[in-house]
């Protein structure tokens, strides 16, 4: 039952969240409305933060959006109307939009995909003391690419919800993506190294590509390399970077030119379990053919 006080405070209550500069909250928000507004309103210490939420829900225009991801089902709040990227953006104060759907944001594609990536780096890792060998590589790419399963189906989308690098967010910045909403996305050196790592979550090493050759012009070569030294990956992603952009036929000589400033002691893959191989000598590198 419905305590007699809050029905008369609900003009009150209803005001505070219209004129609220956001639409979207976390439980935790919640209680803390109630905390700071119980003695303005009148209601009774016996009033819970659930009896609060319960009440909000049923008789105001607050809604339960739920992610049921399998790792973690995060729940929010939203008063009204919210965008879906306003509501992923609001999962973590950290995470951002990667691979496909930052290539997407970038306008370096001309799919629309379905599937939406967020990214929320895990913590950082004790890097491990083995070295690079050929063997290693060899083996390594002749199994399949380990995929996330951390995905949820959500209004015709698959949301998948990375547990990336710890980089600290390197090359993450805000812009404005879809839905006219603010986001962090990675910028476009960022994208074009996660793509190339992951091209299974950008469509393929078609795709990924075809985002090199549309990134002419608005990437910096110079930015990318130092993003990438920094990254400090233990495969030779220099020499898979290198192919793309000498396969565009769209960089500069001189840019493609300071991926040979790296070293090339192993061949390398453009992609897991490659089928059909061909090799590139310039480049040390097997992938697809027909690419």
């Amino acid at each position: 039952m419905i305590e007699k006080r809050i029905k008369i405070a609900k003009p009150d209550i209803v005001k505070l969240f219209e004129k609220a500069t956001r639409r979207i909250f976390k439980k935790s928000d919640i209680d803390h409305v109630l905390d700071d507004n119980r003695e303005f309103w009148r209601l009774r210490r016996t009033m819970t933060a659930e009896d609060f939420l319960e009440f909000l829900l049923h008789e105001t225009n607050l809604q339960k959006v739920a992610f049921d991801f399998p790792h973690r089902k995060i729940e929010r709040y939203v008063w009204g109307k919210a965008g879906l990227y306003g509501l992923l953006m609001s999962i973590d104060e950290k995470c951002y939009l990667s691979h496909y759907t930052a290539v997407q944001v970038h306008e370096l594609s001309d799919q629309v995909p379905k599937t939406i990536y967020v990214n929320k780096e895990q913590p950082a890792k004790r890097a491990l003391s083995e070295g690079l060998t050929q063997d290693r590589i060899d083996v390594a790419f002749k199994r399949p690419t380990r995929l996330s399963q951390n995905f949820v189906n959500y209004e015709n989308r698959r949301i998948y919800m990375l547990s990336g690098k710890q980089t600290g967010n390197l090359g993450v910045i805000e812009t404005e993506g879809p839905e006219h909403t603010i986001v962090r996305v990675t910028d476009i050196e960022r994208t074009l190294i996660d793509i190339t790592v992951r091209p299974e979550y950008a469509g393929g090493v078609f795709e990924v590509l075809r985002a090199y050759s549309l990134a002419r012009g608005r990437v910096s070569v110079n930015k990318l390399l130092a993003t990438l030294r920094k990254l400090d990956y233990l495969y030779p992603y220099h020499q898979a970077i290198g192919f793309y952009l000498d396969r565009t036929g769209v960089y500069k000589e001189r840019s493609i030119a300071l991926l040979r400033r790296f070293d090339f002691k192993y061949n390398f893959y453009l992609m897991h379990q490659i089928r059909d191989k061909d090799y590139s000598e310039k480049w040390r590198l097997f992938f697809p053919k027909g690419l």
